[in-house]
C-alpha cells in the first residue's frame, strides 16, 4: 500500500469499514444465498372465449370503451403476476365447439415474460369458426384442465351462437380431481356487437337481419305453429327465428352459473377487482411446496448502499453544507449537557480551593469590621 493510500486511509477511517462491509456483501451475493419457505402453489389453466361477442366494448380502460377480451387480457396478466413464485398456468383458447391449448401450465416467474406476451397477443381472428357453442367449450376445457392436473379459469360472456335448440344444452360432465371458476364477462345491458369485413376491418355493428334469433335444429317449439311462414311439413320452425335480440349480447350470468354449479366450478363476474381472485382462491386447489427464495438482490442492495455510505463519509464537504447537514441546533443539547456538567464537576473543586486559600485566624481572635 503506497503512502498516500494510507494516509488516505488514516484520514477516513469510517470509509475503510464501509468498503469492507461493501466488499463482504458482493462476495455473498456471489454466492447466489437461497431461504426456503413453504407457499401455497396454484395450478392453473385460463381458458379464453374469443368468439365475436367478446368484442363487445362494454367495459372502459383509460377513460375510453374497452373490449371485454382486451380487458380478459389485462386481468388474466394481472393475475399471473399476482401468483407466487412456484405456482404453475397454461393458456388455452375457446371458439366454435372446443377449447385448444396453446401452452400447458408452466411455472409463472420464469415464464412470465413469454407468457404474458401470448396473452396479449390473443385475437379473435384466431378462431377458426363464427360459431360460439359455449356449454360444449365448457366441457371441452374441463377435460382439458383434467388432462392437465390444473384448476380452470373459464373467461367467456355465455353468448351462444347460433341459440340453442328447443331441448336445450347436455349436461355438463364435472370432474372430481379439480376445481376453479367461471368468470362472466360483460355488462348486464345488452350491446351491440362489431362486425368486420374478410380483411379485420370494422364496418360497423350486426343488426337483426344479420343473426340467427333460433335454432332450426332438434324438436321444434310448441309455439311454433303460432309462428309466421309455420308448415308442419316445408317450415315446421316457422318464421320466429328472423327477428329478436341475438344480435346484442350482454353476460349471461344465470346461465353461467348453472353450468358451473354443474361441472362442480365456482362463479365469479369479471371486476376487474379482488372477487375472481378471491373465488378462484376458494373454489380451487392449492398445493403446500417449499419454495427457494434468492437473496442475493438484497445483498447487492447491501453492497450498493455500504459503497454510497464510503463515499459520502470520504467526501469533503464543503463548510456551508457541513452547516446544513449538522445544523447547530443538533449540538446546542451537547454543548449545553457538556457545560452543565463542566460547572458541577468544577463547583465543589473551586469551593476546596476556595476554603485551602482563605487565611487562618488566630485562636482566640476573631475578625472585627475595620474601624476608620
Amino acid at each position: 500500500m503506497t503512502s498516500s493510500a494510507r494516509e488516505w486511509l488514516a484520514a477516513r477511517p469510517a470509509s475503510l469499514w464501509w468498503l469492507v462491509l461493501a466488499a463482504a456483501c458482493v462476495i455473498v451475493a456471489l454466492a447466489r444465498p437461497q431461504m426456503v419457505r413453504e407457499e401455497s402453489l396454484r395450478d392453473l389453466l385460463f381458458v379464453v372465449d374469443i368468439t365475436g361477442s367478446m368484442n363487445v366494448r362494454d367495459y372502459e380502460a383509460a377513460g375510453e370503451p374497452a373490449s371485454r377480451l382486451d380487458v380478459v387480457k389485462a386481468e388474466v396478466v394481472r393475475i399471473l403476476k399476482d401468483l407466487p413464485c412456484g405456482s404453475r398456468a397454461g393458456l388455452a383458447i375457446f371458439t366454435e365447439r372446443r377449447s385448444f391449448p396453446l401452452f400447458s401450465p408452466a411455472e409463472v416467474c420464469g415464464n412470465l415474460a413469454p407468457m404474458a406476451e401470448a396473452i396479449m397477443a390473443l385475437h379473435w381472428r384466431m378462431g377458426w369458426d363464427g360459431d360460439s357453442r359455449v356449454s360444449a367449450g365448457l366441457q371441452s376445457a374441463v377435460s382439458l384442465a383434467a388432462s392437465f392436473g390444473a384448476d380452470l379459469v373459464f373467461l367467456t360472456d355465455g353468448h351462444e351462437a347460433p341459440p340453442l335448440p328447443y331441448e336445450g344444452r347436455r349436461a355438463i360432465r364435472s370432474e372430481k380431481t379439480i376445481g376453479g371458476v367461471i368468470a362472466g364477462v360483460g355488462g348486464p345491458k345488452p350491446a351491440p356487437i362489431p362486425r368486420y369485413d374478410e380483411d379485420g376491418r370494422e364496418i360497423g355493428f350486426y343488426s337483426v337481419t344479420d343473426m340467427i334469433h333460433g335454432s332450426r335444429v332438434g324438436m321444434a317449439p310448441p309455439t311454433a305453429s303460432l309462428a309466421p311462414g309455420f308448415h308442419p311439413r316445408n317450415n315446421p320452425y316457422g318464421e320466429a327465428d328472423l327477428s329478436g335480440i341475438e344480435h346484442l349480447s350482454a353476460v349471461r350470468s344465470s346461465y353461467l352459473v348453472e353450468m358451473a354449479a354443474e361441472a362442480g366450478l365456482g362463479y365469479a363476474p369479471l371486476d376487474r377487482g379482488p372477487a375472481l381472485e378471491k373465488a378462484i382462491a376458494d373454489a380451487g386447489r392449492s398445493r403446500i411446496a417449499r419454495v427457494r427464495i434468492s437473496l442475493d438482490p438484497i445483498f447487492a442492495a447491501l453492497a450498493f448502499a455500504a459503497l454510497l455510505a464510503a463515499h459520502l463519509s470520504a467526501f469533503r464537504w464543503p463548510a456551508a453544507v457541513r452547516r446544513i447537514l449538522i445544523p447547530a441546533i443538533a449540538t446546542r443539547p451537547l454543548a449545553s449537557f457538556s457545560r452543565r456538567a463542566g460547572q458541577s464537576a468544577s463547583a465543589p473543586r473551586a469551593a476546596a480551593t476556595q476554603k485551602m486559600r482563605a487565611p487562618r485566624l488566630p485562636r482566640g481572635r476573631h475578625a472585627t469590621p475595620r474601624k476608620d
